[in-house]
Formats: structure tokens, C-alpha cells, sequence
């Protein structure tokens, strides 16, 4: 059957169904279509969601669970998504897409042993605190933000750098690399990359 007798079957087919129907079935068809794509979209934003590879579980799950975005004082964590994939709908379409590349490299194995996971942890990093420096720490500011910090309540060295950083145009992943996750080795970095590393 030609693509032409195809289509001229489907219009036969529609022909039967009044317009109102076809109105109806659309609008159905479009909620329960928008629905979905939303609902897989908060599926994969999840912790769970992200830790069910034993990459993730094995090796930054694990750093995480002992650091102060999981456990304060205050009992308030900050999950995967909330510091990985941003709120904004636009943003968060784009994040998911450029995400999906580590599907490719789940299935070539590019990290599924803990040798091989830190010989990539430098690049890995990298990529990640590119991607932050570029969003101006986009995903940190949901939590922090230097126009609501009460500096007087500050320690001294930490009211100094957050002076210096709004100041400088510095951003959240600037000093704070490693906040998170452990370090890569960072022997063959440029130090000028590793300032304030571990500030919290």
C-alpha cells in the first residue's frame, strides 16, 4: 500500500467521527500524552532514580552520605536532582537531554568498576563544576543565595570570601568544589582551579 492510499484510508477512517469527537480525542489524547512525558520526567529526577546504577550507589551515593548536604542540623538534604538538574521546566528539558548520554556509557562499562571510575573522576569533575561555572551555579542558588546570606551570622573567613566572591562575580562551584563529592587528584591541576576546594 503507497504512502498516498495510506493517507487516503485515514481520512475515510476520520471522515466517520464528527468534529466534536475528534476535538474531544485530541484533547484526551494530548493530557494523557503530556501527562506521561511529565511523569517520567519527576520518575528520573528522583534519588532513587539516579542511585540505581551501582556507579552512582557504589561511588559519589556513598562520598555524598557523609557530607553536610545529606545529614545538618537542621535535617534539610539536598538530594542528586536538587543540586544536578534544575527546576526550570526549559532547563531541566535541556539538562535531561545532555544526561542521556550517560546511558551510552552505562552500556559501554566506561565506569562500572571503582579503577575505572577513578581514573575518570578528574574529567568527570571537571565537566561537572564546567557545567555549574556556566549556569553561574544555577542549582546551589535554590538553597543559597548571596543576597539572602546574613553575613554578621557568618564565621570571619567565610563573610571574607563571600564578600570577595559577590565582588569578583565569583560563583558558588568557584571555592566550593568538593562540597559533596571527594576530590579527583589533582596533582596535574592547575592550583589556580583547586582554590578553596573544600570550603564549606
Amino acid at each position: 500500500m503507497s504512502m498516498k492510499d495510506k493517507f487516503n484510508s485515514l481520512k475515510v477512517w476520520l471522515a466517520g467521527f464528527s468534529v466534536v469527537t475528534l476535538v474531544i480525542g485530541g484533547i484526551i489524547f494530548g493530557v494523557l500524552s503530556w501527562g506521561g512525558f511529565n511523569w517520567a520526567m519527576e520518575l528520573t529526577n528522583t534519588e532513587q532514580f539516579c542511585i540505581s546504577c551501582h556507579e552512582m550507589e557504589d561511588n559519589v551515593y556513598m562520598e555524598y552520605q557523609n557530607t553536610i548536604h545529606y545529614s545538618n542540623r537542621t535535617g534539610v538534604r539536598a538530594t542528586c536532582p536538587d543540586c544536578h538538574v534544575p527546576k526550570e521546566w526549559g532547563h531541566k528539558i535541556v539538562r535531561k537531554i545532555k544526561a542521556s548520554n550517560e546511558l551510552l556509557h552505562k552500556a559501554l562499562g566506561s565506569i562500572n568498576t571503582r579503577e575505572k571510575f577513578e581514573n575518570k573522576r578528574l574529567k568527570l569533575a571537571q565537566n561537572e563544576w564546567a557545567r555549574m561555572k556556566k549556569t553561574n551555579s544555577r542549582e546551589c542558588r535554590n538553597c543559597h543565595d548571596f543576597e539572602s546570606m546574613d553575613y554578621t551570622a557568618q564565621g570571619r573567613r567565610a563573610y571574607k570570601r563571600h564578600i570577595k566572591a559577590v565582588d569578583e562575580g565569583q560563583t558558588c562551584i568557584d571555592c566550593h568544589k568538593g562540597i559533596a563529592h571527594e576530590l579527583p587528584d589533582m596533582h596535574e591541576v592547575d592550583a589556580s582551579v583547586v582554590v578553596g576546594q573544600k570550603s564549606n
